[in-house]
């Protein structure tokens, strides 16, 4: 019987083959028509690495035709890397620089999403082929010719051959799930607390599909832009709208049941055109409007205090949660059409809360690529460590003239993971492969000699068995199969010899451990570490914004501008945990279940970063427009609980912190007991039930944490 692992494989090997065919196929094509019919070794060469670099070397996610668009961009970007490394390889010291400044650059790409992250180990290597002997500019037609050939065939090939089914989209998984919610809002409407067990299970499930590690990676909208950034709103919106709708209290009777049914039947009424407008269907603009007038209504008839023949607080309370579900779906609704529509939305967009929509895509991209320009970012840590590397290897080659130095550096862009055990156990399977794959490439060297015709039939057979077994199989066997296909290619275009497979051996090992020295001396613990150091800092800057937002509706002012610095601050401390986040996915677990001392509790990733958007969410909501004074008993009240719920806040951020000088191991997540939300202070309005409801929220987030659904850190 198979496990589940050994399941999977027959539907990995398929993938894999149907990748490798093509690769195989568009190699051959474009490599022995240059080869042998015209005569172009240098047009052959390119013409078949450029394929290796697309199809074998890049990894970039979706369906072939997502793909070939996405490569049909990338190709005067190949023109470029493939003229620059030409140019600069003519003098070492310009090569070095060039290496530098493009492996930084193509490895910082990253933070575009994980379309521009796949192709850039790729795009690495078509700066890395030119950048070794024979250093001839003059040769440069040929070599674009080659990679234009290459390139066009493959991306024709990708858009053609074995097409695979396409996955839901994100825009279909955020539908779906606000379906769910418009069922959930229109029970509620007619029969208050009729959701069961079984109903907040699916309610569940539908924002569990939306969370980042349920959503194939190229569906995910990570991109810098206008629409991915507005899906992405969407989703935390649609997913917060369902968590305060299972957690509405059942409130019943005459004073609660027209304007809370009302504003319901709006909630569920926009969810529904919500999810039409992601199907591409009409505008939810409308509904948006009627929902706010509905809110705006039930704000107006609870506003006034117990004490001026306001509704009672247990009614307050209940409009509170209401009124933050239908925030919920205003932020869904308007999202979704700016997703849909970009700067062509028909809906009101609140400018703080949706600061990107008007925004230029350049300016976009900078504040992308800016928010990551420091040491804490894992993009930034990644592209310094890939840059230093190829850096070293390029120098060593240059000034030691090492035999066949693109095979070295191709060894480190390959070999080099994001944490140094990763790293160590890449490198001991490569070289083991390796050493197997040189001793195969030199017996077929010595036995067949200088006969090309054998290499050029060996040749395909033996890329569709590299580029099958390689990504299924693991490093070693890629390594090993790659080594044997190397030789095969540089037979037909150079006299052979049995050197080459003890060329290549020195080449790996000389890549790899320069690879190996930067991943100790660069970050070697990955993401891990900086996640929870990300998450540390941006609760600490949650706790400032909660202190001075519950400070502000105590006293009636606005003195926290969401443009303020503490803003900013938290803004950029999110971006920064996601990113950390999205790498630690790709990374093996830390310690390996051991370690000295006791591990740190399990953490729920994707609730603290959702407790960040909330405070940032609900701090603006409390505060526009600037609200009156709540009276001296509900400010000290609102006061005292903003106060302690920033000091749960910074307890969880100090077990987080990965420092020596935190209680990590003995702080606990969960808070024991806190009171003061079942408060009601005689006279209090409308707006302390709704900051009750925000802080109450932000203590639901605070106790996710410490209960992840996923994997643990």
């Amino acid at each position: 019987m198979w496990g589940p692992g050994r399941a999977r494989l027959p539907a990995a090997y398929a993938a894999s083959g149907r990748r490798a065919l093509r690769v195989t196929l568009v190699a051959a094509a474009g490599f022995y028509p240059f080869r042998y019919g015209l005569d172009r070794p240098v047009a052959a060469t390119y013409a078949l690495f450029t394929v290796v670099a697309l199809g074998g070397l890049s990894r970039i996610p979706g369906t072939g035709r997502q793909r070939a668009a996405f490569m049909t961009r990338l190709l005067p970007v190949c023109w470029v890397l493939v003229a620059a490394g030409t140019w600069l390889s003519v003098r070492t010291w310009t090569a070095v620089a060039g290496m530098l400044v493009v492996g930084f650059t193509l490895a910082f790409c990253a933070v575009g999403g994980p379309r521009p992250a796949g192709a850039a180990p790729g795009l690495q290597l078509l700066y890395i082929l030119p950048s070794f002997p024979p250093y001839d500019p003059g040769s440069l037609g040929d070599r674009l010719t080659g990679t234009t050939t290459g390139a066009v065939l493959f991306i024709a090939a990708e858009a053609l051959l074995f097409r695979e089914p396409a996955p839901a989209p994100y825009r279909e998984r955020a539908a779906r799930a606000a379906l769910v919610a418009e069922r959930w809002a229109a029970r509620l409407a007619s029969a208050p607390a009729a959701l069961t067990d079984a109903d907040r299970r699916v309610a569940q499930e539908a924002g569990q599909s939306l969370r980042p590690l349920n959503v194939p990676e190229a569906e995910r909208p990570a991109g810098p832009g206008v629409r991915d950034r507005a899906l992405t709103h969407t989703g935390l919106a649609v997913r917060t709208l369902l968590g305060r709708l299972v957690q509405l209290p059942a409130v019943r009777g005459r004073d609660t049941a027209p304007e809370v049914s009302a504003v319901l039947r709006a909630v569920a009424e926009l969810a529904g055109a919500t999810a039409a407008c992601l199907r591409a269907q009409a505008s939810p603009a409308a509904r948006l409007r009627e929902l706010a007038a509905a809110r705006a209504r039930l704000s107006a008839g609870s506003a006034g205090p117990v004490s001026g023949g306001g509704p009672p607080p247990a009614v307050l309370r209940c409009h509170a949660a209401v009124l933050e579900a239908a925030d919920a779906a205003l932020a869904m609704g308007a999202a979704a059409d700016l997703a849909v529509r970009g700067r062509h939305a028909t809906a009101d967009l609140p400018p703080r809360r949706f600061w990107y929509a008007r925004v230029p895509a350049p300016l976009l991209w900078w504040h992308r690529a800016r928010g990551h320009a420091g040491r804490r970012s894992v993009f930034f840590q990644n592209a310094v460590r890939m840059a230093l590397a190829l850096t070293a290897v390029r120098l060593v080659a240059g000034v030691d003239t090492l035999p066949h130095g693109f095979w070295a550096m191709l060894a480190t862009l390959t070999l080099t993971r994001t944490t140094l055990g990763e790293t160590w156990s890449t490198i001991r399977l490569a070289l083991a492969g390796t050493l197997a794959g040189a001793l195969v490439s030199a017996g077929v060297l010595i036995m067949v000699g200088s006969d090309t015709a054998v290499y050029a039939v060996l040749l395909p057979v033996w890329m569709l068995a590299a580029f099958t077994l390689g990504p299924v199989r693991g490093v070693g066997w890629a390594q090993g199969l790659f080594t044997v296909l190397v030789a095969f290619v540089f037979a037909q275009l150079a006299q052979p010899t049995w050197r080459l497979a003890e060329v290549r051996v020195l080449d790996v090992l000389v890549g790899s451990a320069i690879g190996a020295v930067f991943g100790v001396l660069a970050w070697p613990r990955g993401a891990h570490d900086e996640l929870r150091r990300a998450a540390a800092d941006l609760l600490r800057r949650a706790a400032e914004i909660v202190v001075a937002t519950s400070a502000s509706v105590a006293g009636g002012t606005a003195a926290v501008p969401t443009g303020a610095p503490g803003y900013r601050s938290l803004e950029r401390a999110v971006v920064l945990a996601e990113s950390a986040y999205a790498q630690l996915q790709s990374e093996p677990a830390p310690f390996g279940g051991r370690g000295r001392g006791p591990r740190p509790p399990p953490v729920d990733w994707q609730a603290t970063l959702i407790a960040g958007h909330h405070t940032l969410w609900g701090s603006a909501r409390l505060l526009e427009p600037s609200p009156a004074p709540l009276g001296p008993g509900a400010a000290e009240s609102a006061g005292v609980l903003g106060e302690r719920v920033a000091g749960r806040m910074l307890l969880v951020s100090a077990a987080l912190d990965p420092g020596d000088d935190t209680p990590a191991a003995t702080t606990p997540l969960l808070d024991p007991a806190l009171d003061g939300f079942a408060a009601e202070p005689p006279g209090a309005p409308r707006r302390y039930y709704a900051t009750v409801a925000w802080l109450n929220s932000l203590m639901t987030d605070l106790t996710r944490i410490a209960r992840p659904p996923d994997r643990p850190a």
